[in-house]
């Protein structure tokens, strides 16, 4: 698809705008939303998750203002890889859960709160879609604050956990935590924004769970050590060829779930 297809920076909500990174896909959706946080009279701006290396999508973020930071919410490429080039472009520290994907930055720890462009940033550590998995609670954005919540919870859909470093244990756990925040503002990694945090979250346990009973179903039908490949071929029979092997990671989660 053509970049210039790609629109520029629009609103997200009251402290917040996004750009569509031009990298549509099975597992990116239209494309990786890179935001940016601002207060009305900042003067300078937040990014989260700059995304692909795409030199264009860099600098129409670092053209919409002074960059003060750069937050990652966790290490698939889609939101890191242009991580380095654009603390390169901007000058701003990278920061995010794992060192390995800081620059001039340190890492990130859960419950720490950052002040930066007029915002309020609380981190909270989200593991389950990978390890390294943060979420950004803005409390101010808005009347119910908003999260900026990565692939922990998508815009449509429903999120991978990239087993075995994401696990269904930590998944459960994190959607319970998130829950906790009320109906906040869900500004997810990729697809739209939602409306009310405690809501998706809700329907996405019940998802879990509802997988969950169908694996459980396919074990008493094919025998307790049946393979991944067998239960996602029972469990998902109509799934696209292009995103098998998510489904067998998920499959593979679950099994390690109910197995320990």
């Amino acid at each position: 698809m053509n970049p210039e297809s790609f629109p520029s920076i629009l609103p997200a909500s009251d402290l917040t705008r996004f750009r569509l990174a031009p990298n549509p896909g099975p597992m990116s959706l239209d494309g990786t939303n890179s935001y940016l946080l601002g207060g009305p009279d900042a003067g300078g701006t937040v990014v989260v998750d700059p995304g692909p290396l795409d030199e264009q999508h860099l600098r129409e973020l670092a053209g919409a203002g002074r960059v003060e930071l750069i937050l990652i919410t966790h290490r698939h490429a889609d939101h890191t890889a242009a991580a380095a080039r654009f603390h390169e472009l901007t000058g701003a520290p990278v920061r995010a859960a794992d060192a390995r994907h800081c620059h001039g930055g340190i890492p990130l720890a859960d419950g720490e709160t950052i002040l930066a462009a007029g915002v309020e940033i609380r981190v909270i550590a989200t593991p389950g879609h990978t390890s390294d998995s943060l979420c950004f609670h803005l409390p101010a954005d808005g009347r119910h604050g908003s999260v900026l919540t990565g692939d922990t919870v998508l815009g449509r859909g429903t999120t991978v956990l990239d087993f075995p470093d994401g696990k269904l244990g930590d998944y459960l756990a994190t959607l319970d935590r998130l829950e906790g925040i009320g109906p906040a503002t869900v500004l997810p990694g990729h697809g739209a924004v939602l409306p009310a945090l405690d809501e998706v979250v809700r329907a996405y346990r019940n998802h879990r769970h509802e997988r969950l009973a169908q694996i459980r179903a396919a074990l008493a039908d094919l025998g307790p050590s049946a393979g991944v490949g067998e239960i996602t071929d029972a469990v998902y029979a109509d799934i696209d060829p292009a995103v098998r092997a998510a489904a067998e990671n998920s499959v593979a989660a679950q099994l390690e779930f109910l197995r320990s």
